[in-house]
């Protein structure tokens, strides 16, 4: 009999396991892809391309950001198309380099590529690990405050740290202080060539952002003349950056022919695809010496925590965002999955971490994308630049993909996050300012002091709950949270205060609705508290007690515990059967 119970559970349990809800969960191409339509195939290769050539430039320039040569960029940008057209969750996400991601890597491989590539395993490796034991709720702990604190710092960072290119001076280090301070120290070694170009990329990048967000003022009902007009600024405004990066490249060649060093250049690149091959997990130096992949780990330190919780961030929040704004659902743990997923398979090409961009993917859903098929198309455009367009990289100046950097980062800076979470709530502004602070001495110190200050917070909330206490003839005091060891001491204290060490000692009515759970420590302090109220001639009753903390307390036969559904009803029996001597 037990053995065919047990037959019959294991069914059960494969059946469930094996199931078209369970293979439809974690493969999500399969919800979308027996529906897909002509109409869905012309919009998804209409926004791949558009997306591709704004990824190229981009990826370029965040390689410039990481410290790596500028093909590392386009080595992570074309895997994510491909795993998350498989396993995303997300119709408008595209997965690639992003300016913060590429400000951690410079900071933690600093320009080793082999650095880079085993950190994109580990990093692919750990978030694989979370989605699998479903701790994407870790990234709660993580407030909108510290978020926002580090993202206008990393903006910062980043945008000021480009100065140097657009002025083409060498030399400036990379932390960031002494970085304003030799930038502005090297101001007469500034190149003209550098500083007009990278001048003139960021006003035609201006520009066209500008025109491009006064397109919705327009009537609702154009004339064709402005239909087209319209759809012709959009789209030059959309691939902006391409165009900004191929006008300079072919400024820059053409110095180059006539035989002037006007522009500093990226210079040679190497050419074709990254061979597909398991990641280096060692390294030799030039010198000859050998690091272990233990040593690049070690090296790695906190970057392997840092880097890829903040890639998982900063992707789910965007894949929320979008999905909120075209009414779809995403699932963080399965999101967490493609991500990790993505980064192991990039780390057999060679890629750097990489997670969701939100300027791309802002692109991706404005084009109207319908399926994250469009990821395909991104990934073979850059594929085949990679193939066939290297060679023409080398002559792109640094000065425009710095004018680009720029204009990505910028809109990061939210100067109305400050006075905004000022006006909801003025102590929130002390993990923000910790964190924008922390993050221009070290980014991680940033991270890891707004969420340190945050935590003190939300303990100190824990350990202070709102207790309100009413005079109705007998005492009502209301529990404004769960009641457990932090807060036990406060709350009993404020009970005695109020009904035993006053005279005449009073009579008092927990209201408990708010209280959803209780631990041990507090259960035996309340039985304390209890036999205090019997020696002084006072009752203490218990009213709204959910049925989990019900359980607790009378598992715990606590003298004269007494209990009402509600606090009317505790204040009749205290009314009705209580008497001062």
């Amino acid at each position: 009999m037990a053995a065919e119970r047990f037959s019959v559970s294991v069914r059960r349990c494969l059946g469930s396991c094996c199931s078209m809800a369970t293979l439809r969960s974690r493969l999500p191409v399969l919800t979308w892809l027996p529906a897909y339509s002509l109409t869905w195939l012309k919009m998804d290769v209409l926004a791949g391309l558009t997306v591709g050539l704004t990824v190229i430039p981009q990826s370029l320039a965040y390689a410039e950001v990481a410290g790596l040569p500028v093909q590392y960029g386009l080595y992570s940008s074309f895997m994510g198309g491909f795993v998350y057209c498989l396993f995303g969750t997300s119709k408008d996400i595209t997965l690639g380099p992003t300016a913060i991601v590429s400000l951690l890597c410079f900071l933690y491989v600093r320009g080793d590529p082999v650095y880079a590539v085993v950190l994109t395993l580990l990093c692919g490796i750990l978030q694989l690990a979370m989605a699998l034991l479903r701790l994407g709720f870790l990234l709660d702990f993580i407030s909108y405050p510290v978020i926002k604190g580090f993202t206008c710092a990393a903006a910062v960072t980043i945008g000021f740290g480009q100065v140097k290119n657009i002025l083409g001076v060498k030399d400036v280090p990379q932390q960031f202080f002494l970085q304003v301070y030799y930038t502005f120290q090297k101001l007469p070694e500034a190149r003209v060539g550098d500083v007009l170009l990278g001048v003139s990329c960021l006003l035609f990048l201006v520009m066209m952002t500008t025109m491009k967000s006064s397109l919705g003022s327009i009537e609702d009902n154009p004339s064709p003349v402005v239909k087209v007009s319209r759809g012709l600024v959009w789209t030059l405004a959309t691939i902006r950056n391409a165009l900004v990066v191929i006008a300079a490249a072919c400024v820059a060649y053409s110095a180059e022919v006539l035989g002037h060093d006007f522009f500093t250049v990226t210079g040679r690149t190497a050419a074709g695809l990254p061979p597909f091959s398991a990641p280096p997990l060692s390294e030799t130096t030039t010198n000859g010496t050998r690091i272990s992949f233990s040593e690049i780990a070690q090296d790695l330190g906190s970057g392997l925590a840092v880097i890829p919780l903040m890639g998982v961030l900063e992707s789910i929040a965007i894949a929320k965002a979008f999905g909120s704004k075209n009414n779809y659902r995403i699932n963080a743990n399965q999101e967490l999955f493609a991500i990790g997923l993505t980064n192991i398979l990039g780390s057999f090409v060679s890629a750097y971490p990489v997670t969701g961009s939100f300027g791309r993917t802002a692109v991706n859903s404005q084009t109207g994308v319908c399926t994250p098929a469009g990821g395909i198309v991104t990934g073979v455009l850059v594929i085949l630049s990679l193939t066939f367009l290297m060679p023409l990289f080398s002559f792109i100046p640094k000065a425009s993909l710095a004018a680009v950097i720029i204009c990505a980062v910028a809109p990061m800076i939210e100067f109305s996050v400050p006075p905004r979470i000022w006006r909801v709530r003025k102590l929130d502004l002390l993990p923000f300012s910790v964190t924008f602070l922390l993050s221009f001495w070290e980014v991680q110190y940033g991270i890891v002091g707004g969420v340190v200050v945050s935590g003190f917070m939300l303990l100190y909330l824990t350990a202070r709950p709102e207790l309100k206490v009413t005079d109705h003839g007998v005492l009502v005091m209301e529990l404004g949270s769960g009641l457990h060891f932090p807060a036990v001491e406060h709350f009993t204290d404020v009970l005695r205060a109020h009904a035993i060490h006053v005279s005449p000692p009073r009579c008092v009515v927990l209201d408990c609705q708010h209280v959803s759970s209780i631990d041990y420590t507090a259960v035996n302090e309340l039985r304390d508290v209890l036999k205090q109220f019997k020696l002084h001639g006072v009752a203490l009753v218990f009213s709204g007690l959910k049925c989990s903390v019900l359980e607790v307390l009378s598992a715990a036969e606590l003298p004269g515990f007494r209990h009402t559904d509600s606090v009317e009803a505790g204040l009749q029996i205290l009314s009705a059967n209580w008497h001062y001597d």
